[in-house]
């Protein structure tokens, strides 16, 4: 009941100030700050594990020192097999040094348990990104850009997103951006 009773004063806030966000996305931030009153994601009161299952930033940071067991390129180089040598002599390739997403949600879960879940949800997104290829990342930037694309468009880049590249945070990010877009009268006609 409390949950409904915020989102609703949320939502006439929203209004009020003319902003076009979406219900569905007020009741997810709603819950998601709720859920972090309560004991949730972010909950600094001792827990040690994070939602999804495991890091702690007080044992496991930084992962480089303490961890660097997890930390793999993508193409699946240790963090000692990546030199200074080996980049001068030209042993190393783009995808040597390139980050794996699995790395990347490890640091996901270790801003979730010291309390920052913006960070978490950046750091997700961003491991999302590291499936897609880097000429495709380019092209999504340019379409969410304001006036380069009509809603459908955007609603096909999202479906896309999930269905081909598995990105359904970054799926979600775009289909927000058509809803306030067109809510701001900024989509191509």
């Amino acid at each position: 009941m409390a949950d409904e009773h915020m989102s609703k004063k949320v939502e006439d806030m929203i209004k009020a100030k003319g902003l076009a966000i979406s219900p569905d996305r007020i009741a997810d931030v709603v819950k998601q700050v709720m859920a972090t009153m309560q004991g949730g994601p972010g909950d600094s009161s001792g827990g040690s594990a994070s939602p999804k299952g495991g890091l702690d930033a007080r044992k496991d940071y930084p992962l480089a020192n303490k961890r660097p067991d997890l930390v793999q390129s993508a193409s699946g180089l240790k963090l000692e097999d990546i030199t200074l040598d080996k980049v001068v002599d030209g042993n190393l390739t783009f995808d040597d040094i390139k980050i794996k997403p699995e790395t990347l949600e490890y640091q996901a879960q270790i801003a979730e348990s010291a309390g920052r879940p913006r960070l978490a949800a950046n750091l997700r997104r961003a491991a999302e990104l590291t499936r897609i290829p880097d000429e495709r990342v380019l092209e999504i930037y340019n379409a969410l850009r304001p006036y380069r694309s009509t809603k459908q468009e955007l609603l096909d880049l999202a479906g896309e997103l999930e269905s081909k590249y598995e990105a359904s945070v970054c799926a979600a990010l775009v289909r927000e951006a058509a809803e306030v877009y067109e809510g701001r009268d900024r989509l191509r006609k």
